[in-house]
């Protein structure tokens, strides 16, 4: 027995022998009930950055084609009231056991790119200090995904405050933390996608030291 960690409500669990060797020990859960509340990308999405609709080509990412920007980025989950609620708990509320909800999704998702350098999106020492924790990187942690911390992040305003054309607008707060050996495929991951600012802010700094094979991944867009 245990307790969804969303809504608290009792959970009949049955762990199986492969979580048992894996895990340890059970998994913290979430209600079938909670879970059904977030919704996966839709079958129809925008084939450049995964954003559910019917149009082929969205608008934010027809505003980076149009600026000689390439878009390849996969997401699992839209960004909607629950998912809302969720990074508000896990993010600003710090309730850093909630890393753990989406373990097999990001594991299922994550598993082709085995080649490629997983690089998280960092935050500000002042925000980390803040947070007490990379969001990001708790929740690749909880799902044993390893990964390579290339980049440093100046302080700046919150993503989360800004409008789309704030958004889109932000100047470069990411450096290289070493340009010496930089893996030639990686995969930047995020926690959500909003416009794609954030994304092509940290691409730009790999292409301008080579051309390498850059894809990208957010839990929510």
């Amino acid at each position: 027995m245990s307790n969804c960690l969303l809504c608290n409500q009792t959970m009949k669990t049955r762990q199986t022998f492969s979580e048992l060797i894996f895990f340890g020990k059970s998994q913290p859960g979430v209600c079938n009930d909670c879970m059904a509340t977030f919704e996966e990308i839709a079958e129809q999405h925008c084939s450049h950055c995964s954003k559910s609709g019917d149009e082929e080509i969205c608008k934010d990412c027809r505003y980076w084609l149009s600026q000689g920007k390439s878009v390849s980025h996969t997401a699992i989950f839209q960004y909607n009231e629950a998912m809302a609620d969720y990074f508000s708990r896990y993010k600003f509320q710090g309730d850093y056991i909630l890393r753990k909800i989406f373990t097999e999704q990001v594991q299922k998702v994550l598993e082709p790119y085995s080649e490629y350098t997983i690089v998280p999106i960092p935050l500000s020492q002042e925000r980390l200090e803040e947070r007490g924790f990379n969001q990001v990187t708790g929740i690749l942690d909880a799902a044993r995904i390893p990964y390579k911390e290339l980049l440093g992040k100046r302080d700046v305003k919150k993503q989360s405050s800004k409008n789309r054309e704030e958004r889109i607008g932000t100047e470069q707060p990411f450096y290289l933390v070493d340009e010496k050996s930089l893996p030639d495929k990686i995969l930047l991951v995020d926690d959500i996608y909003t416009t794609g600012a954030t994304i092509q802010l940290a691409t730009r700094l790999f292409m301008k030291t080579s051309q390498k094979e850059i894809k990208t991944f957010s839990l929510a867009r």
